[in-house]
């Protein structure tokens, strides 16, 4: 029996569901065996950050599973081969069709359970670090929300690349993780403004920020010439103080960046980018994502609720089958 979460008045509900149908041409169908949860899933369920055009209504953002069919154009996946996935949607359900160049094999010697960690947040951490912000070798980051899922695979995937990370977060145990990982400077936002540290530092180049807000006026001042921010959440608000003297003298530049709105050819691009660039470094065991708890679907409300709550260092998975 297929089956998915469906949200009804902000209550989610695992139950029958009539599945997505046979896969088109270049498209494939995966058996879901693990997903995982993205904030972005929490604001869909919050009525705030609708899927785009076309896309399915279901949450999720990612997978790892099996192929169970593949569409009359793909050659390179059969049914049986053990797949990792980048969504626009559609994740939490025994069945998802996804284009077949948004679809990886899992590296090797990486398990399903930890490959359902990488598509969302390494693909993330790519997009905005080598392509909006285009980070050379040597160039600093400043990055903010460190141990979310996303920030650890940031931490990894630029230190492993030569771009030094200065990571905050709220408390000293998340702070300690992101050190453990590879950022070299820390900063707990509890104890005030980190545009002290940050400079003392040695200012950064590219600031990856996930707040907003107030953030953006803090994040100008530590920039070196020709800094980048690259803005992809709305954590503290969606108003900011941008200073223009500033940004004009020191020729910084502020971009907005999301992934899920993005054509499918772009994302198969950054897809590739991950296959040649990234996968080698996970088969090696070089940098792995970091899987906080691993949840039933059944108990989706509770794990989401973790989530909401800023509890989790890392990934939070969700088990849909075996």
């Amino acid at each position: 029996m297929i089956k998915a979460i469906k949200v009804t008045g902000g209550n989610l509900s695992w139950e029958p569901w009539e599945g997505p149908g046979e896969p088109p041409a270049d498209h494939v169908e995966i058996e879901v065996v693990w997903t995982a949860i993205n904030r972005a899933d929490l604001m869909q369920r919050a009525g705030v950050y609708p899927p785009p055009p076309g896309a399915s209504d279901i949450l999720g953002l990612e997978v790892s599973g099996r192929i169970a069919s593949v569409g009359s154009g793909v050659t390179h996946l059969k049914p049986g081969d053990e797949v990792c996935a980048l969504l626009t949607g559609g994740g939490y359900a025994t069945r998802v069709v996804v284009p077949a160049v948004q679809v990886l094999p899992v590296p090797k010697g990486v398990s399903l359970e930890t490959a359902a960690a990488i598509p969302e947040v390494f693909a993330t951490a790519w997009l905005n670090l080598y392509h909006e912000a285009a980070l050379k070798p040597g160039e600093r980051v400043l990055l903010h929300a460190g141990a979310s899922g996303l920030g650890t695979a940031v931490i990894q995937l630029a230190t492993a690349f030569g771009n030094p990370v200065f990571a905050t977060a709220g408390d000293k145990d998340k702070l300690e993780v992101c050190r453990n990982l590879g950022a070299s400077g820390v900063w707990n936002r509890n104890e005030g403004s980190f545009v002290d540290a940050v400079t003392a530092w040695g200012g950064v180049d590219m600031v990856l920020d996930p707040v907003g807000g107030n953030y953006i006026a803090e994040d100008q001042r530590v920039l070196n010439v020709d800094g980048r921010i690259v803005l992809i959440g709305l954590m503290g608000g969606r108003m900011a103080e941008v200073d223009l003297g500033i940004m004009l003298i020191k020729r910084q530049r502020l971009i907005g960046s999301t992934l899920r709105s993005r054509t499918v050819e772009d994302k198969g691009e950054v897809m590739q980018a991950l296959y040649r660039h990234v996968w080698p470094l996970l088969a090696a065991g070089q940098i792995e994502p970091l899987i906080d708890s691993t949840w039933p679907i059944e108990e989706v409300e509770e794990a989401m609720a973790y989530v909401a709550e800023n509890r989790n260092t890392g990934k939070v998975l969700l088990k849909i089958s075996d």
